[in-house]
């Protein structure tokens, strides 16, 4: 990525970066920048509770106009832009890896990668980017309360509608019904539980059955009713509870964040907040209550 000068300095409000996502959000006063993307794709999703009028200039076509909450801008990598906004502004950008967005191309679609070509938006609506916008947003906020599991697969459904609809190349998408075999799915689900403890990634899992990660997720919610990520915590909360109904010992008794750690969790914080959701209490209160 290469970021020429800038009129304003440009420092986000929040910012994560993951494995094939970059995601930012936001918020300044009046003023103007010019961005290049090497290597992502970039889309920018209004926040700003009031509109705010702005002009783009980019690929040699310039556009003016209002910009609300849920308008969408899309520019292709390696496209130059320019910005200009009169207003108070907020908006979330994210940053796609093009090199994923092939690889996704090549495996679920079995398109050509060297002859996609995204198709530049100057201002859009769409419901699905919208909505993945705002997960991504309340990751930002929570600080990475989901996952690895839970943002590959936000990643993947970015990157279908992606290829789907702004690029050149239409293309329908294949689905595999019937989900997975009994064989496959003892093998995944065998495969998460040795695994608990690790930041699993969709293509760990889908790599063991020889599958896209957008077609692997589709099969094993159609299999087991949920969405992969969402096993992934439902079995982590399980084995948590286990581990904090152990009777006490005077010699090893785990820790709440012994137990979070074995489990997956990230933090003493992280575990707390996901085991109260999913139960309604916290890990503390669950042990005193189990013994």
């Amino acid at each position: 990525m290469k970021q020429l000068a800038n009129q304003q300095s440009q420092l986000p409000d929040l910012r994560q970066d993951w494995e094939h996502l970059l995601v930012e959000q936001f918020q300044h006063p009046p003023g103007a920048t010019n961005c290049h993307y090497r290597d992502e794709h970039s889309i920018c999703l209004s926040l700003a509770p009031r509109p705010v009028r702005l002009l783009q200039i980019k690929g040699g076509r310039t556009h003016r106009g209002l910009y609300g909450k849920g308008d969408i801008s899309i520019t292709p990598a390696q496209m130059p832009f320019f910005v200009r906004w009169d207003g108070d502004d907020n908006y979330l950008q994210i940053r796609i890896a093009s090199r994923f967005i092939q690889s996704v191309a090549s495996q679920t679609l079995d398109l050509n990668p060297d002859r996609l070509e995204l198709i530049s938006e100057f201002r859009t609506r769409d419901r699905q980017i919208e909505s993945i916008g705002l997960m991504l947003l309340a990751e930002l906020q929570q600080d990475n309360l989901g996952g690895r599991l839970y943002i590959d697969s936000l990643a993947n459904v970015l990157a279908i509608h992606l290829l789907r609809k702004y690029t050149t190349t239409k293309t329908d998408l294949p689905i595999y019904a019937g989900g997975l075999t009994d064989r496959q799915v003892r093998q995944i689900l065998d495969y998460i539980d040795e695994n608990l403890e690790r930041d699993l990634k969709l293509a760990d899992l889908a790599t063991l059955l020889d599958l896209s990660q957008f077609h692997f997720s589709h099969l094993f919610k159609q299999s087991i009713g949920i969405a992969p990520y969402q096993y992934l915590l439902q079995q982590r909360i399980e084995r948590a509870k286990r581990l904090l109904k152990q009777p006490d010992s005077r010699s090893a008794t785990p820790t709440i964040l012994d137990i979070a750690l074995a489990c997956g969790f990230s933090s003493h914080s992280h575990f707390s907040q996901q085991f109260r959701q999913l139960t309604g209490t916290t890990p503390t209160a669950y042990r005193l209550k189990s013994i």
